[in-house]
């Protein structure tokens, strides 16, 4: 019972991985602004580094993961395309979906972790170390933004 609760909460993390991956590599291809770029390039990375933690916990359960964003992902991604191609201020729209979007999956592992009994000691270590991360982006997020902010005054 116990893995199977376990491959249902890191599929749905996993999900959530691919749909950030994807988020940030899209909007590092549409600021002009290089080192956002840079930055943003690097936490889709760091993301893929998160999917693959993911992936090997599941298959060291011997259970498949299901390699795939979700529909939500796609439509927040086009979503932040069509606002950064309206806005003035590109970088700081940006900045604000991907917020949106580290708030989202903060939450998201907050709810996995609600349910730690049911996991795996190593599961919950790595949950938390990536949760703590991302907390540490979200804080990133909203200096770059106070920045970009003052930029535009």
């Amino acid at each position: 019972m116990t893995t199977v609760k376990t491959k249902k909460y890191l599929n749905a993390l996993l999900e959530k991985t691919y749909d950030a991956q994807r988020g940030y590599s899209n909007a590092a291809e549409v600021t002009n602004h290089v080192q956002l770029k840079r930055w943003l390039a690097q936490q889709g990375v760091r993301r893929t580094e998160f999917a693959a933690v993911l992936t090997g916990e599941m298959k060291r359960i011997n259970k498949t993961p299901e390699l795939d964003g979700s529909f939500t992902g796609d439509m927040h991604r086009g979503w932040m395309n069509i606002k950064v191609a309206l806005s003035l201020h590109k970088d700081e729209s940006i900045l604000e979906e991907c917020l949106t979007g580290e708030k989202y999956a903060f939450q998201e592992y907050g709810k996995v972790l609600e349910n730690k009994d049911e996991l795996p000691p190593s599961v919950v270590s790595i949950l938390q170390s990536q949760k703590d991360e991302i907390q540490s982006t979200v804080n990133e997020i909203m200096s770059l933004e106070d920045v970009a902010h003052k930029q535009h005054l």
